[in-house]
């Protein structure tokens, strides 16, 4: 009997099913697996899987401490563009040291499929918190602080993240927030090269506007997507909605964002003018840092605090 990754569930999994294999879980349908030993590692439970590839909670034998295994396929392996960005991944997230950047441990291959290994971090992401309702102001605020500090050491090495989205933070058993997936990552200096069929890369809920312009981008368009990410989980819903995919993009460039103070009557004036700045259409127009940006959302923080102190008085 293996337990489900997901749910925890008892699951029977018949002895010859081929090794990294899984069969649904009969009570949730997440994918489970018999444990199999790869190298040095141990992997026992599927963390989440795609099209790509696979992310496998694993244990490190050699250094006894429980990772997250993240492998592709073995065609994925075939493809240039997948493997450049499978490169650029491991790269530059190994280049940055930040409690809240997840850190790679190493990057290899077995049996012509590629795999990088790194801290684990399963305890769900920013989205998944969303899909249960809207994010508690506070814990809002605490997650926009960390990414801005994530991201102001990121540009201290020269990096863009560019998909910064609710699904690209995870949470790990301490709660700590987690900034993962460098796939897109590009030198800050210097403009961006769109492809021949102008191609924006992102992801449409939370795509800066200079992006669909097909202007430069700076770490300003990474605080566009944060502060786009922070509206959502703090509203329960993105900046912009739209029945196609042209329309919510170009509503990022032309439509006035609805202030989240105005969306939800509870969130206060700080928090609502601190997202909103980041927001703003125009680069020039957001916060000149993100120095500026951590101490907005601090101040917020605080203010927050304050309130709730002084209602708990009465």
């Amino acid at each position: 009997m293996v337990p489900c990754g997901a749910c925890n569930a008892k699951n029977f999994i018949p002895g010859d099913l081929p090794p990294m294999e899984t069969l649904p879980c009969t009570k949730c349908g997440h994918p489970v697996m018999i444990p199999v030993r790869m190298r040095q590692f141990e992997l026992r439970a599927v963390i989440a899987s795609g099209g790509m590839g696979t992310v496998f909670k694993a244990y490190d034998l050699a250094l006894t401490r429980h990772v997250a295994l993240k492998m592709l396929k073995k065609e994925m392996a075939e493809d240039k563009e997948v493997m450049e960005a499978f490169y650029r991944e491991a790269r530059a997230s190994a280049s940055l040291n930040h409690t809240n950047i997840i850190h790679i441990y190493t990057f290899d291959e077995y049996e012509q499929k590629p795999y990088l290994v790194m801290e684990l971090a399963d305890q769900g992401s920013l989205d998944s918190w969303i899909t249960r309702g809207r994010v508690p102001e506070l814990n809002v605020l605490d997650i926009g602080i960390k990414m801005a500090s994530a991201l102001t050491t990121a540009l201290k090495h020269n990096l863009l993240h560019r998909d910064i989205k609710p699904g690209n933070i995870l949470f790990n058993s301490e709660g700590e927030p987690k900034l993962v997936d460098f796939g897109l990552a590009r030198s800050a200096e210097g403009d961006t090269e769109y492809s021949e069929d102008n191609t924006v890369w992102g992801t449409p809920d939370y795509v800066a506007p200079e992006k669909i312009r097909q202007e430069p981008e700076t770490f300003h368009s990474d605080m566009y997507s944060l502060c786009a990410t922070l509206y959502h989980a703090l509203t329960g819903r993105p900046p912009f909605e739209a029945e196609t995919t042209e329309a919510l993009v170009q509503a990022h460039v032309d439509q006035p964002v609805l202030a989240p103070m105005d969306l939800v009557q509870d969130i206060t004036k700080q928090s609502s003018d601190a997202i909103l700045i980041g927001l703003n259409k125009l680069p020039k127009d957001r916060f000149a840092t993100y120095d500026d940006l951590h101490m907005a959302l601090e101040a917020a923080r605080s203010q927050l605090l304050i309130q709730r102190y002084s209602s708990a008085e009465e």
